[in-house]
């Protein structure tokens, strides 16, 4: 069981940080809505993991590998990126066409920029402190491990992560069907009452 309480926690903290609206399920579920098309909100998750993954797959080799890294230089060049791409979209904003939402690329782009921006990866570094000095078994699976054990914990988090995202953007989109199929019956009552 010692062997697994790691793997958990670094499950648990991928579930907690999709309940984070900032983590992407809002545009997911908008795009759902938007198109009508639900299977869309499940579909916009796809770019939005990639973009999370490279984010803490970063952090996850830079610590395997032994590299420093500076926190502060990575927000600075996340919100610099971030800053070129807004002014890159605007330049070409023409003021009376409807702009369409941002594609897979841009989604991946803008998740791996925030994911930067706000340290994804960093949260895992203190699950395996504790791990790197004890002398357990669970120990391979630490900072100092092999990088294939590092990956694996790269895609448990995502995967913990993209699977609360996806139930509540099935959920909001679920939810609009719901008030609008009551809206319309709501509708229907009053322009029979009103005949």
């Amino acid at each position: 069981m010692s062997n697994l309480w790691p793997w958990l926690a670094v499950a648990g903290v991928g579930a907690l940080h999709g309940l984070n609206p900032a983590t992407g399920w809002t545009f997911a579920a908008a795009w759902g809505v938007r198109s009508g098309d639900r299977a869309q909100a499940l579909r916009a998750l796809a770019p939005i993991a990639i973009g999370h993954a490279a984010s803490v797959a970063l952090v996850a080799g830079a610590v395997v590998f032994g590299l420093a890294m500076d926190r502060v230089m990575l927000q600075v060049l996340a919100g610099v990126l971030l800053v070129v791409i807004v002014g890159y979209h605007l330049a070409g904003r023409k003021t009376k066409k409807t702009r369409a939402p941002a594609g897979h690329i841009g989604l991946a782009l803008w998740s791996f920029m925030m994911s930067t921006a706000h340290g994804a990866g960093l949260m895992l570094v203190p699950v395996f402190i504790p791990l790197c000095m004890a002398n357990t078994p669970a120990r391979e699976i630490t900072a100092s491990g092999s990088l294939i054990l590092a990956l694996a914990a790269v895609g448990i988090h995502t995967g913990a992560m993209l699977a609360v995202m996806g139930l509540i953007a099935c959920g909001v989109c679920r939810g609009f069907d719901a008030g609008g199929r009551l809206l319309q019956s709501h509708r229907r009552k009053l322009s029979s009452a009103t005949r």
